[in-house]
């Protein structure tokens, strides 16, 4: 997918892994902490990613101010580039609640080196989101921004708002639209999408639009419902098994991709019961960094600890086979 609106070249979208980074903060100072943010935005791409999201939901996009935003686009895109991954892709998470700050996000995730826009419905008035508004918004979106945008559908961070597949396949028609993120986890919903546009998949190009699902515990259902690849948090903790089950199914090794697709969502729920503090919690205790979310989030415990590295065991001893 070309960049419609910028004006620097476009680095390519492919089928594959993305992972939403987590976000990391000074202990005492909750500043943002440049050194992990770089070394782990290196690890996962060694990892085999085809790309990286930033302020996502386990960015803490909505705990960050505008210019820790960009600070973190910045970091990552540097990191990045001085390890020899300068065709990496970085999705920004670019979501708020009026049209114009969401345009505003979009321009600052260009000029820190952002490649494409992560990007939610506004949900605070949700009665006045009808189909149509919604519809327009993310149209008038696409036409302003200089970066192109993926639609991102999660129900559970906007008030339940939840995008149809009518919805998305009308805004998919938009040149500066290339994608979503189906964090909603209706496999019905992504086939009929991933039909619709013609989607990318991990064999074929075909239009290029990704339709992507949110989740790694449905990696491999995506990928059978014709998506083209996942956006998941569980990747901060193990980005190779996430890579593996693509890798596999990409490869026809269906029956070996189902094995390691149990394992991967066995791990998944500990990230997906925990949030950002659970998966934080399972970086610390296997790999030695992570540390707290930002308040208001509650510090890890050493139950806490505890209990996400035994979910976690199975699937962190799968990653450190591979």
């Amino acid at each position: 997918m070309s960049n419609t609106n910028g004006t620097r070249p476009q680095r390519a979208l492919k089928p594959g892994i993305n992972v939403p980074l987590v976000a990391f903060f000074q202990p005492e100072t909750e500043d943002i902490d440049i050194e992990s943010t770089k070394k782990h935005a290196v690890r996962l791409a060694k990892a085999g990613l085809t790309a990286v999201t930033v302020q996502g939901s386990n960015g803490e996009a909505v705990h960050l101010t505008r210019e820790e935003r960009s600070l973190v686009t910045k970091t990552v895109r540097e990191a990045l580039d001085s390890e020899g991954f300068k065709d990496l892709p970085v999705v920004v998470g670019c979501a708020a609640q009026s049209l114009r700050e969401s345009v505003l996000y979009c321009k600052d995730a260009y000029e820190a080196g952002g490649d494409y826009a992560l990007v939610l419905p506004p949900s605070y008035y949700k009665a006045a989101m009808t189909d149509s508004v919604l519809v327009d918004f993310f149209t008038n979106l696409a036409d302003e921004s200089p970066i192109p945008i993926i639609i991102y559908n999660y129900p559970g961070a906007v008030a339940g708002l939840d995008l149809n597949s009518d919805q998305i396949i009308t805004l998919a028609k938009h040149k500066n639209i290339v994608g979503c993120k189906l964090t909603c986890g209706n496999t019905g919903k992504l086939a009929r999408v991933a039909s619709a546009v013609n989607a990318a998949t991990s064999t074929q190009e075909n239009s290029g639009w990704m339709c992507m699902g949110g989740s790694a515990d449905f990696t491999l259902q995506t990928m059978i419902a014709g998506g083209s690849g996942i956006i998941g948090g569980l990747g901060n903790i193990v980005p190779k098994a996430c890579v593996k089950v693509f890798d596999l199914y990409k490869e026809g090794k269906v029956e070996e991709a189902q094995k390691l697709q149990a394992i991967v969502a066995r791990g998944d729920w500990a990230v997906i019961h925990g949030g950002v503090v659970g998966t934080k919690s399972g970086m610390e205790s296997w790999y030695g960094y992570g540390g707290e979310a930002r308040r208001p989030l509650p510090k890890r415990t050493k139950e806490v600890d505890a209990r996400y590295k035994e979910m976690l065991k199975e699937v962190v001893e799968l990653e450190n086979s591979l």
